[in-house]
């Protein structure tokens, strides 16, 4: 952003100015979005919060690579044309590339991967909750991976309570009884794989050249080549095309990765990333209310009494103890560059 030429010195009444040269122009005032931020961070929160259906949906007519492969491939397609109206460029640096490359498994490929596969055993409430414990997991690695995060009374505390949150939720007084484990580990390790993708993000590439639209474009088409290699290996040619699963997979692509990203990226923009951040406190909700009215997935009391829980500790991993002296510690956040 350029700094605005310094006003002209103002002359005494009644006398002439000095001949200076005249300032340029101001410029024109930055257009105002035609969306409140208000009703952007509604909508991608409904965005994110019903990701966790249409993942469900789409794996009931393609195997879970192949939800992700399309998913990966229709959200890429929608920043490919983003990027173009914008005039950005994909990266020149192969250095780039290659961060870029880890990047796209740790926040695309590996979780939504394996949110697909979980969910073919677990129901998607419970997967939205599992995505939930990424603050905590972040909280968690970035006490350890990142040398300026230090551990407060709060945010371990935090930690605890969000521990305790999710035992809530997976009912461990019951010794997990019902419960798919696999299904709810793979949830778990999703939510696990956005954090350290953000943190390898921080530490390679902040402050790079390229925008943060070019740079998560080319990600998203890092994961899709990834997901191409795959599918040969794992899947086979459906069969046939189910409409309504093949829907989902296109909707889950191209509103759940391609239009929320350009969503929290302009929100990022506009109000900073403190508060488009909060959008993650809503996701678990609106998935929780998604699964059991459309769905029908049956609804235990430790379920949202767990998830509360779980939410109230990822904000306090998240919060910070105002201080009168030295600088704000460095929180970890979720940039646009990942995804849920």
């Amino acid at each position: 952003m350029s700094t605005p030429p310094a006003p002209a010195a103002s002359a005494a009444p009644g006398t002439r100015p000095p001949s200076v040269t005249p300032a340029p122009a101001p410029a024109p005032p930055t257009r105002r979005p035609a969306l409140d931020w208000r009703v952007r961070f509604a909508a991608l929160s409904l965005i994110w919060g019903f990701s966790f259906l249409l993942i469900k949906v789409g794996t009931d007519g393609y195997a879970p690579f192949q939800v992700t492969f399309g998913r990966l491939l229709s959200g890429t397609a929608v920043l490919a044309v983003a990027m173009a109206v914008r005039r950005d460029r994909l990266p020149r640096s192969g250095r780039t590339w290659g961060h870029l490359f880890v990047a796209a498994f740790f926040l695309n490929a590996l979780p939504f991967s394996l949110f697909a596969y979980a969910e073919l055993t677990i129901p998607s409430t419970l997967a939205g909750i599992c995505n939930a414990t990424s603050p905590l997991w972040g909280m968690a690695l970035s006490l350890v991976a990142l040398s300026e995060d230090r551990p407060t009374r709060r945010r371990v505390a935090g930690l605890g309570l969000g521990f305790i949150g999710v035992l809530t939720v997976l009912g461990a007084w019951q010794g997990f009884s019902g419960l798919d484990v696999t299904g709810t580990t793979m949830a778990l390790l999703a939510s696990l794989s956005y954090p350290v993708g953000w943190i390898y993000v921080r530490r390679t590439l902040a402050g790079t050249g390229p925008s943060t639209l070019a740079l998560t474009g080319s990600q998203l088409l890092l994961g899709t080549v990834q997901l191409a290699v795959v599918l040969p290996v794992f899947t086979s040619v459906p069969a046939h095309v189910p409409l309504l699963p093949t829907l989902a997979v296109v909707a889950l692509g191209a509103l759940g990765t391609g239009l929320a990203v350009l969503l929290q990226y302009g929100l990022v923009q506009e109000v900073g990333p403190t508060t488009a951040q909060m959008v993650t406190y809503f996701i678990p909700v609106i998935a929780t209310a998604a699964g059991v009215t459309l769905l029908g997935e049956e609804l235990s009391w430790n379920t949202p009494v767990g998830a509360l829980v779980v939410l109230a500790g990822a904000a306090l991993t998240q919060s910070r103890a105002r201080s009168s002296s030295g600088p704000p510690r460095r929180v970890i956040r979720a940039s646009p560059l990942s995804r849920n």
